[in-house]
């Protein structure tokens, strides 16, 4: 579950990395470790690599017009408010995060 967990963690931080001088690099590592923290905590009892497929909902994290209540909280936990984290990332942004396999969609929109 760590791997699956830090994989996801640095993926995120990559994306707020992006978005030059909008956090330091302290801030991003201290919301790494905390939202590394909430999603192990939350996963505990919902992981199953035996069925990896099992409860993979569960372990569905979603910005889409709305942060993710993990990734609120997470941030919450250092001081970032939900409403800059929101800003920040992608409009649409889906991970999965899964014994043995991370992944991630990031939807991006062209206008014709």
């Amino acid at each position: 579950m760590r791997l699956e967990i830090v994989s996801a963690a640095d993926f995120l931080v990559q994306l707020l990395r992006l978005q030059a001088g909008q956090l330091s690099e302290s801030q991003l590592q201290m919301f790494k470790s905390s939202l590394t923290d909430v999603l192990r905590r939350r996963y505990r009892d919902h992981w199953f690599p035996d069925k990896p497929n099992r409860g993979s909902g569960y372990r569905c994290i979603r910005i889409n017009g709305h942060i993710d209540p993990v990734i609120a909280q997470a941030g919450m936990n250092v001081g970032l408010v939900p409403t800059l984290l929101r800003s920040l990332f992608p409009s649409e942004l889906t991970m999965w995060i899964d014994p043995r396999e991370f992944s991630e969609q990031i939807a991006t929109f062209v206008s014709g």
